[in-house]
C-alpha cells in the first residue's frame, strides 16, 4: 500500500552496516526476526534497494508453506529470477541448473550435496559483490536449513551479504528452525535484526500517508494496529470500504475478501489453495471459471490489493491473507481443490502435496516415491528420506503399491535408509536397515555406517553376513571391501589383507570400480603400517588409475595418493597429485566436501614446505578466521604456520579466534604449537613454554605429533636457562618414535627429521654444542622442507661458531639468511641479522649486500618515514624495524640515516624506487 518506509531506522542501519562490511571483504550474514505483518519484508526491500544502488547484484529466494515438500525451493527461486548478468554463471554450473524448471536431473555420482553447496558458493564468489536474500525461513526444507548454514559457516572474506527473514511467531519450541537460529546467532559473521512493534508516533505517521482520513479514525486504527504496519493497512482498507471493523486480523482480512463478487471469492479461495503464489494458466484451469468471468474476477481483486501480479501468475500481497482465506474454507471445499491441482501438475513434490490433501492415497505413493527419487537427484537427501517414508507410510493402505512405485517395499526403504545417513542420521538409518530383510546389499550398508559410528564388532559381524549372503560376483566384491575396512579397526588385523584380496579379485572380475578401489585403498594403507612405502604407492597409483563412478570413493584415492607423496619427501609428484585431486574436486563443487577440504589443506602444506611461500600465504587467506566450529578452527590452524612463520600481524586476532577451541587436540597441536614459536620469536618463553605444556597434556605420549611440540619445549627450556624437564621432553620424543607396543614402523622424512631435532636441542639445553649432530639434522630436513632447513641451519652456524670454527659458520648462516629472506621469513631473519651482529660476520660489499627486507626498510627510510611508520607499512614490530635500520648503517659505514640514502643512492641500491 505505502513504498514509503516509515521508522525502523535502527533496523536499517544494522542490516546496511552488514551489506557495507560486505562490500568491504568481509561476508556477512543477517537474520531478520518478527511477528507476521511486521514489516521484514519492506525492510528487507530497502535493503535491497540500496544494494542496487552500491553496485551489488541481488538474488532473492521465497519459502513456500510446504514443509519438506520441496526442496531448495528459495535457492530454485532466485536462480529463476536471477538478472541476466549472473545467468551465464548459473550456466557455467549444471549442478545448480538442475533446480531450474525444464531443466533434466543427471545420475548422481555421489556428494550430490555436496557439489550444490559449493557450486553456489563457487557462485556467489564469481558474482561479487551479491546480496542473497532467502524470505520466510520459518518454512524451509532441511536441505534449505543446512544450506543456511553452511553458507553462513563457510563465507569469509567473500563480498556476500546474506539476509534471511523468518516470522517469529510461528516458532513453537519444536520448530526445527529454533536449534538452527541458536547455532547460527552465536557465530560472528552473524548480525540478529529483531523487528518489533512500531511505536505508536511512527505507526501514527505510517497511517497518516495513506490518505484522508479524520483524528478519530487515525486514532482507531493505530490502538488496534498494536504497532504492526500490515494490520493497520488492511483496518484502513476497511475503513475506506465502508466497513465496521471486526475484531482479530483474521476477521478483518475475511471482511475484505467477503465483499468481492462470487466469482472473485472463487478464484482466490482456489489461488490460496495453491499456495502464496500461482501462475496465471493454472489458476484459470482450476478456478473452471470462462475465461472471460475469470480475468473479470482477477481484475477486481487486483484492484483491492489482495493479490499483485507476480511475472505470469499472481501472488497474494501477504502469507497471513492467504492463510486466512485456507483456513475458511470447507474441509470438502479443500480436498475437492487439491485434488484438482493435482490433476494439472507435473512436479512429482507439488503433487504429492495436493494428492495428500486430497486424500488420493494411490497418487500420493506414487508422487512420493518419484518425489524421493528426483530429490536424491537434485542432492537433497534429507526430503528424499521424508518423501521415501512417506511413500511406505502409505503401502499398506492402497492397492498394487509395488506397481505404483515402481520398485519393490524393501528397495524403496533401503533407498530411505542410505538417504537418511546421506542427510548425516546413521542412526536412524541403521535402524531402518535391521529391520530390513537381511540381504547382502543390506548388511553392507549396515557395515559401513556401523563402522562410521564406530561399533566395530557389529560392523565386523554385519559385514560377515554380507559376505555369506551375496548372491551376485557384484554383491561379493562390495560385502568383502566393506568387510576389509571394518576389520582394519578390531584386533583381527590379519584378516584385512586376504580380505581386501580376495575383493580386489571379485571386484577386477566382475567389473565393479567402486569395490575395487576400495580394495585397493586397505592394501595401500596396510603396506604403509608395515613400512612398504613403495609398494602402497603403487596400490594408490594403480586407484587413481580410473574412476569409480562414486566421487567420495575418488577423492578419498586422490587424497591417500598425494598424502603418501608428500610424507615420503617427493614434493615434486605430491603438489602434482594433490593438484589433480583439488581439479576433480573444484570439477564437481567439491572443494569444500571432506576430502575437497584436506586436499586443500595437503597443497598448502605442500607450498609451506617446499618454500612457496606467498602461495601458501594466499591459500591461508581462504582460511577464514573468524570460526565458529571445530572443523572451522582446524582449517583455520593451517594458516599460522605461514603467518606465525613470516611474523604477520593476522597471527594475534587468528589466536584469540582459536581460543574457545583448545579442548580440541588437532587445534591445540597446530594453534598452541605455534603459538609457543610465536611467544619465542617475541622474546617470551615463559609464554612458550606453557603453550608446550597444555599441548603435551593433550596429546597421548606415542604421537608422533609430540615431537614437534618437545623441540618447541627445547627451545624455550633453553631460552629460559633450565634443564630440569629436557629429559622428560626427550623421552617422551622417543616415546612418539618407538610407538604404543615399541614396534611402530619406519617413520617418514619429516617424522625422522624431528625426532633428530630433539635430540640436538636437548644437547643445546645442556649447554653443549654437537655440530655433527646438527649436520645430521639439516640434512635430515633438506629433503626439500625449505623453512626448517634454515632454523636448523641457524643452529648449526651457533654450533660451528662455539667451536671456533668461524668460516663454516658464516658460510652456514649466509644459507640460512638467504633462505630466510626469500621466504620474508621476518622473525627468522632477524634472529639471523642478531647472531651475525654478535659474531662479528663481515657481510658489506660493493653492492652493500643488504637482504631484500633491507632494502624495503631502507627505500622507506629515504621516503623519510620514522621507524614507526615504517613498521605500520610492513607490518612487523617496530624493534625489528630498528634492527633492520642498524644492520643497514653497518652495511653502508653510514653513522646516520641520511648518509644512509645518500650512500644508497650513489651505488644504484635504489635505483627501481618508484618516482
Amino acid at each position: 500500500m505505502n513504498s514509503l518506509l516509515i521508522g525502523r531506522s535502527a533496523e536499517l542501519r544494522r542490516l546496511v552496516r552488514v551489506l557495507e562490511t560486505a562490500g568491504d571483504g568481509t561476508a556477512g550474514v543477517a537474520l531478520v526476526g518478527g511477528d507476521a505483518g511486521i514489516g521484514k519484508t519492506r525492510l528487507t526491500c530497502e535493503l535491497v534497494a540500496q544494494a542496487r544502488e552500491r553496485g551489488f547484484n541481488v538474488m532473492i529466494g521465497q519459502c513456500a508453506e510446504l514443509g519438506d515438500a520441496l526442496p531448495y525451493l528459495p535457492l530454485a527461486d532466485a536462480l529463476r529470477g536471477a538478472d541476466p548478468t549472473l545467468r551465464a554463471a548459473i550456466a557455467e554450473r549444471p549442478v545448480l541448473e538442475q533446480l531450474l524448471p525444464g531443466s533434466e536431473t543427471a545420475p548422481s555420482s555421489g556428494l550430490t550435496q555436496q557439489r550444490l553447496f559449493g557450486s553456489l558458493l563457487g557462485l556467489l564468489a564469481a558474482v561479487q559483490p551479491v546480496l542473497f536474500v532467502i524470505e520466510d525461513l520459518h518454512w524451509a526444507d532441511r536441505s534449505t536449513r543446512d544450506l543456511l548454514v553452511f553458507l553462513s559457516r563457510m563465507l569469509q572474506s567473500e563480498r556476500v551479504c546474506l539476509v534471511g527473514t523468518y516470522r517469529t511467531d510461528d516458532l513453537h519450541r519444536r520448530h526445527p528452525l529454533r536449534s538452527v537460529l541458536a547455532e547460527l546467532k552465536r557465530l560472528p559473521a552473524v548480525t540478529a535484526v529483531d523487528v518489533g512493534p512500531m511505536p505508536s508516533a511512527e505507526i501514527s505517521d505510517y497511517v497518516a500517508t495513506f490518505g484522508d482520513m479524520d483524528s478519530r479514525e487515525l486514532g482507531e486504527i493505530v490502538s488496534r494496529a498494536d504497532g504492526n504496519p500490515f494490520y493497520a493497512e488492511e483496518l484502513y482498507a476497511a475503513l475506506s470500504e465502508g466497513e465496521t471493523l471486526p475484531d482479530g486480523l483474521a476477521s478483518l482480512l475475511m471482511s475484505r475478501v467477503e465483499v468481492l463478487s462470487e466469482p472473485g471469492q472463487r478464484v482466490l479461495r482456489a489461488a490460496a489453495v495453491a499456495g502464496r503464489r500461482v501462475e496465471d494458466v493454472l489458476l484459470r484451469e482450476v478456478s473452471g471459471l470462462p475465461l472471460a468471468d475469470f480475468e473479470e474476477a482477477v481484475r477486481e481483486i487486483v484492484s483491492r490489493g489482495l493479490l499483485r501480479v507476480d511475472g505470469y501468475g499472481y501472488a497474494f500481497r501477504h502469507a497471513l491473507l492467504q492463510e486466512a482465506v485456507y483456513t475458511d474454507l470447507l474441509p470438502g471445499e479443500r480436498t475437492r481443490l487439491h485434488a484438482t491441482f493435482a490433476t494439472l501438475l507435473t512436479a512429482p513434490a507439488e503433487l504429492a502435496h495436493h494428492h495428500l490433501a486430497g486424500h488420493d492415497l494411490s497418487g500420493a505413493l506414487t508422487a512420493s516415491a518419484e518425489a524421493g527419487r528426483q530429490a536424491e537427484r537434485l542432492g537433497a537427501p534429507a526430503e528424499a528420506h521424508r518423501h521415501y517414508d512417506q511413500a511406505l507410510s502409505l503401502w499398506d493402505r492402497v492397492p498394487d503399491a509395488e506397481s505404483l512405485a515402481g520398485e519393490g517395499r524393501a528397495d524403496l526403504a533401503l533407498r530411505s535408509a542410505i538417504m537418511a545417513a546421506d542427510s548425516g542420521d546413521n542412526h536412524r538409518a541403521v535402524t531402518q536397515l535391521r529391520a530390513l530383510p537381511q540381504t547382502s546389499q543390506v548388511n553392507e550398508r549396515l557395515a559401513y555406517y556401523l563402522a562410521e559410528l564406530g561399533q566395530d564388532e557389529a560392523a565386523v559381524q554385519a559385514g560377515e553376513t554380507a559376505v555369506d549372503t551375496a548372491r551376485t560376483p557384484a554383491e561379493l566384491a562390495r560385502a568383502l571391501a566393506t568387510s576389509a575396512r571394518a576389520l582394519a579397526w578390531t584386533d583381527r588385523h590379519a584378516e584385512v589383507a586376504p580380505r581386501a584380496r580376495r575383493a580386489l579379485e571379485v571386484a577386477r572380475s566382475a567389473g565393479v570400480p567402486d569395490a575395487e578401489k576400495g580394495a585397493l585403498i586397505s592394501l595401500a594403507l596396510l603396506s604403509e603400517l608395515d613400512g612398504d612405502f613403495s609398494t602402497a604407492a603403487a596400490r594408490y597409483e594403480q586407484a587413481t588409475s580410473r574412476t569409480s563412478g562414486i566421487l567420495a570413493m575418488d577423492l578419498r584415492a586422490e587424497f591417500a595418493r598425494a598424502r603418501l607423496l608428500y610424507e615420503q619427501g617427493d614434493l615434486v609428484e605430491a603438489a602434482s597429485a594433490t593438484d589433480s585431486g583439488i581439479r576433480l574436486a573444484e570439477e564437481n563443487g567439491l572443494n569444500w566436501s571432506t576430502y575437497g577440504t584436506d586436499l586443500r589443506f595437503l597443497r598448502f602444506l605442500i607450498h609451506y614446505v617446499a618454500g612457496e611461500w606467498d602461495d601458501a600465504e594466499r591459500v591461508a587467506g581462504t582460511f577464514g578466521a573468524r570460526v565458529g566450529t571445530v572443523p572451522e578452527a582446524i582449517l583455520s590452524s593451517f594458516a599460522l604456520f605461514v603467518e606465525v612463520g613470516r611474523g604477520l600481524p593476522a597471527v594475534g586476532p587468528r589466536i584469540d579466534w582459536l581460543r574457545p577451541f583448545w579442548s580440541n587436540d588437532l587445534v591445540t597441536y597446530m594453534a598452541r604449537g605455534l603459538a609457543a614459536e610465536d611467544a619465542l620469536w617475541k622474546g617470551d618463553p615463559t609464554a612458550a613454554w606453557e603453550h608446550v605444556r597444555a599441548c603435551l597434556s593433550q596429546l597421548i605420549p606415542a604421537d608422533p605429533a609430540n615431537l614437534r611440540i618437545c623441540a618447541t619445549g627445547l627451545w624455550a627450556l633453553a631460552e629460559l636457562g633450565r634443564t630440569d624437564e629436557a629429559d622428560d621432553l626427550r623421552e617422551r620424543a622417543r616415546t612418539a618414535v618407538a610407538g604404543p607396543d615399541g614396534k611402530r614402523g619406519p617413520m617418514g622424512l619429516e617424522g625422522r627429521a624431528w625426532a633428530l631435532r630433539v635430540e640436538a636441542e636437548w644437547v643445546r639445553v645442556q649447554g653443549r654444542h654437537d655440530v655433527a649432530l646438527w649436520e645430521r639434522v639439516v640434512e635430515a630436513f633438506d629433503y626439500g622442507f625449505v623453512y626448517e632447513t634454515a632454523r636448523v641451519r641457524w643452529r648449526l652456524a651457533e654450533a660451528q661458531l662455539a667451536t671456533g670454527d668461524r668460516e663454516s659458520a658464516q658460510a652456514t648462516w649466509l644459507l640460512a639468511r638467504d633462505a630466510a629472506d626469500n621466504l620474508k621469513a621476518v622473525p627468522l631473519a632477524s634472529a639471523l641479522e642478531e647472531f651475525a651482529r654478535r659474531a662479528r660476520f663481515t657481510t658489506a660489499s660493493a653492492d652493500g649486500s643488504l637482504t631484500a627486507r633491507e632494502l624495503e626498510v631502507l627505500r622507506l627510510v629515504a621516503d623519510g618515514l620514522t621507524n614507526r611508520e615504517i613498521a605500520e607499512r610492513l607490518y612487523i614490530a617496530q624493534k625489528t624495524v630498528s634492527v633492520h635500520v642498524s644492520n643497514i648503517l653497518g652495511k653502508l659505514d653510514a653513522s646516520t640515516r641520511t648518509q644512509a640514502a645518500a650512500t644508497a643512492r650513489s651505488r644504484g641500491l635504489l635505483s627501481d624506487q618508484p618516482a
